[in-house]
């Protein structure tokens, strides 16, 4: 039986064809991304390995405010140098100083990475010193730099140029060299400039005696733990030794656990998609070829053939077209990944990949993943072809029953019935995702269940405007195979439906973004510094140059750190809260002064905090301090879930920098003239952008917008594999009809007439499966929108109204094929068909 199983797939090759690219796209996608993943983890690491490749003990602060991968922590005295130098095995040992340092380019403005803005010293030892000179020399003066090649030349810089830095304050700085980290340009998105060793103490650390680190260089035969465990005996409290390799190991750790991991759940679960619409197409294809095949399976039972090898026949056409799909799933992987890495880059946010990595893990993950999608796609044909009795082959059948059974009916409308009861009780409840998520589950099980009853009423519906006779013809196709129709249609309703729950999900964030921000706000301008690194910002003094304007009513900078609150890392904002609370609603928490604090709602509730709670807070320098909820602000807008007032941020950080200015206007000023103040007043302080309140609520809002773009990139393989399945629906169907097809041939039917017929049939199939995710997504982004966007619900109708048009456009561009090949069947050959 297995030969002859092989011997029918590969007699009907070309039917196949569309499970075997539902398959190939399914798995191509899921390999794309477990090997971006692993190419990834590769780069990142060697960058890790590089940067500590020559260090052998670090010395730092022992205190960390941040689980993100390069967080700078506090200084450490400077004399820690001094000390470990006299410990037996060290053979050099540098002081190292790293802070926020933005270059300019040559536009003057700052040189927007997507990783850290840095600067620091350049290291004389060049096995400690990660970078090495490839054009110009090292920085002697104060006021000369060295700075990686890739920033440069994305700032159009050369050695001899005169540029600044800010750290936050401007310093003019000649660049003098350009580096490269490794093999690379620079150190993953990042820009680093590296001044002489007194430059750095002037400019970065701001005092002489402190320092970030100190790198140590072992002495030859003496190992890093040995070295470091005689380091840590010098120490002073507060202080610790690492090895080389425990830094790569946490720096890796942490882009890990982090970002690594969102990637990959990110990409995985349009991979899922992707599969989900696949398997379905690939149902549908067998379901045909084996009710086109019920005779062949009735002729094989009459001569001798059990059930179970019946069964096992057409399970092995499955798993042969799932072995040899994946198989080409794993190499179309590779360059799935490629196309990946470039639709970031086109997005600007272009990943640190080199050569690809496909691992025997990737392989032994996506080709049984393959298998398995495509064995229990194929599953209930194969149980169907097996329940085919041998008198079948005696009379003419009909390749599909043309009923839906009562069963499937009512288990369809009650699962239907559930989904909605779900979606009501997830609103009902409020934030409750779990139960709007299982809704999603249920709803997409039960419209695959229950599509083929639609289908039929749906069809008849749908056809209705069709007057003519190649409409109704195609109408009354859809509607006596309301199983064929409805499983052509569910995978392009599974894709559209996902799309749909994207978009209006995305609205619903948009919108609740736009609301919280607009309450919190009421001000008229906002400057803004570019990019969305934490280090990006710029001197607090802007603020209060803003200030002084007189267009100016009022003027508050708010800033950006790490700190440990009640044992947790977190992000806060710091600001001044007297002149923060003169341009947005923070009620009480605008007078809150020393030793105290403020948090939003959300997070008050969360911890169960209350004006008057005492909490432990830990700084990057190593300082606890005990702080007071002072007052508790609404959630959402600018400032997060937590503000500390300057006054206690500062003597902490030496650094400070703010990221934002918000500013409230005079009565009567006339805005764009106020906004040409501003932007000449911002100008030396790397002109931030300056915004207006509408520009500013459009800009808190564009991260959502990017990222829909992104999603919707990644949903049209799921939408262009369901288009595949509705094109082979049609393509089995022409050939299961060709003896129907030449009868109207030889009645007077013309070859236009035909093609029309067929692109109708495939219309009617687009619409009923667009309609359906459209509704479908529209209901779940209900319960969904509400459950995540603290109960903001929108729906965008020109975006929807867009989803709608392409869907049933891309049914008549599915029809083209079949509709061609129906149109060139020979007539006399195809009234012979038996």
């Amino acid at each position: 039986m297995t030969r002859v199983a092989l011997k029918a797939l590969w007699a009907r090759k070309r039917r196949l064809a569309g499970s075997f690219v539902a398959v190939f796209l399914g798995v191509s996608f899921l390999t794309g991304t477990l090997v971006l993943g692993d190419t990834l983890n590769r780069s990142i690491g060697r960058f890790f390995a590089q940067a500590y490749a020559g260090t052998d003990v670090s010395v730092r602060n022992a205190t960390s405010v941040s689980d993100g991968p390069g967080a700078i922590r506090g200084p450490v005295d400077a004399s820690v140098a001094d000390r470990v130098r006299g410990v037996p095995g060290v053979a050099a040992a540098e002081p190292v100083i790293q802070g926020i340092g933005q270059l300019l380019g040559r536009d003057g403005r700052p040189i927007e990475v997507l990783g850290p803005r840095t600067a620091g010293n350049w290291l004389t030892d060049p096995r400690l010193n990660p970078y090495h000179l490839v054009e110009g020399r090292a920085p002697y003066a104060l006021d000369e730099v060295v700075v990686n090649r890739a920033v440069a030349r994305q700032g159009r810089l050369r050695v001899g140029d005169v540029t600044a830095v800010l750290t936050p304050r401007r310093i003019p700085v000649r660049i003098v060299g350009l580096a490269k980290f490794g093999d690379q340009d620079g150190f993953g998105g990042t820009s680093f400039t590296a001044f002489t060793l007194e430059g750095a103490r002037r400019y970065v650390a701001g005092s002489p005696d402190r320092v970030t680190s100190v790198s140590i260089r072992a002495a030859a035969g003496v190992p890093q733990a040995a070295l470091a465990e005689r380091v840590r005996r010098v120490l002073p409290p507060g202080t610790e030794a690492v090895t080389g390799r425990a830094l790569g190991d946490e720096g890796m750790s942490a882009v890990a656990k982090g970002f690594l991991t969102m990637f990959r759940a990110f990409l995985l679960v349009f991979a899922g998609v992707a599969l989900l619409v696949g398997s379905l197409s690939i149902h549908n294809t067998f379901s045909i070829t084996v009710a086109q095949r019920v005779r062949e399976s009735a002729l094989l039972r009459a001569l001798g053939a059990s059930r179970r090898q019946v069964l096992g026949s057409v399970v092995v056409e499955a798993l042969a077209v799932g072995l040899v799909a994946s198989l080409a799933g794993v190499l179309g992987g590779l360059g799935f990944a490629t196309l990946l890495g470039g639709v970031f880059a086109a997005m600007g946010a272009a990943l640190p990949v080199g050569g690809l990595v496909l691992t025997p893990g990737t392989v032994a993950v996506a080709v049984p993943v393959g298998l398995l999608v495509t064995l229990l796609a194929g599953l209930v044909p194969a149980v169907h072809a097996a329940r085919t009795p041998p008198l079948a082959a005696l009379r003419e059948t009909a390749a599909e029953p043309p009923g839906v059974p009562r069963a499937r009916a009512v288990a369809g409308g009650a699962l239907l019935a559930i989904c909605v009861a779900l979606v009501l009780a997830s609103v009902v409840a409020g934030d409750s995702m779990p139960v709007a998520g299982a809704a999603a589950l249920v709803g997409v099980v039960g419209m695959v269940v229950f599509g083929p009853v639609a289908a039929r009423y749906a069809a008849a519906l749908l056809g209705v405007p069709l007057r003519r006779l190649t409409g109704t013809l195609a109408r009354r196709n859809a509607v006596r195979a309301p199983r064929r129709t409805a499983g052509a249609a569910t995978a392009l309703m599974v894709g559209v439906g996902v799309v749909t729950l994207v978009t209006v999900l995305a609205a619903s964030s948009e919108a609740s973004v736009r609301s919280t921000v607009a309450r919190s706000f009421g001000g008229d301008l906002v400057i803004s510094a570019t990019g969305t690194s934490s280090t990006a910002g710029f001197s607090p003094r802007l603020a209060d140059d803003v200030a002084r304007l007189p267009q100016t009513s009022a003027a508050a900078g708010v800033g950006v750190g790490d700190l440990r609150i009640g044992g947790r890392p977190v992000q806060v904002r710091y600001a001044d809260p007297a002149a923060l609370g003169r341009v947005i609603d923070l009620g009480p928490a605008a007078r809150i002064g020393p030793g105290r604090f403020a948090v939003a709602e959300d997070v008050a509730a969360k911890r169960g905090w209350h004006a008057g709670t005492p909490v432990n807070v830990r700084f990057a320098d190593g300082t606890s301090r005990a702080l007071t909820v002072g007052g508790i602000y609404p959630s959402g807008g600018p400032i997060g879930g937590y503000l500390i007032p300057r006054a206690e941020w500062t003597p902490h950080d030496r650094q400070p920098q703010d990221t934002t200015v918000l500013i409230t206007l005079r009565g009567g000023t006339d805005l764009a003239a106020a906004k040409r103040a501003v932007t000449d007043a911002a100008r030396p302080y790397g002109a931030p952008s300056v915004r207006d309140r509408a520009a500013y609520l459009d800009a808190q809002a564009s991260g959502v917008r990017q990222l829909l773009t992104l999603v919707y990139v990644l949903l049209a393989l799921a939408i262009v594999i369901a288009l595949l399945g509705i094109a082979n629906t049609l393509s089995l169907s022409v050939h299961e009809r060709t003896r129907e097809l030449g009868l109207l041939r030889a009645v007077g039917m013309t070859r236009a007439q035909l093609r029309s017929m067929v692109r109708w049939e495939s219309l009617i199939m687009a619409v009923f499966g667009t309609a359906g995710g459209l509704g479908l997504g529209l209901l779940l982004g209900w319960a969904v929108g509400r459950a995540a966007s603290d109960g903001a619900f929108a729906a965008p109708v020109a975006q929807l109204a867009i989803i709608a048009v392409v869907g049933a456009l891309a049914g008549v561009v599915a029809a083209v094929r079949p509709a061609r090949r129906a149109a060139r069947l020979d007539v006399l050959a195809a009234i012979a068909t038996a």
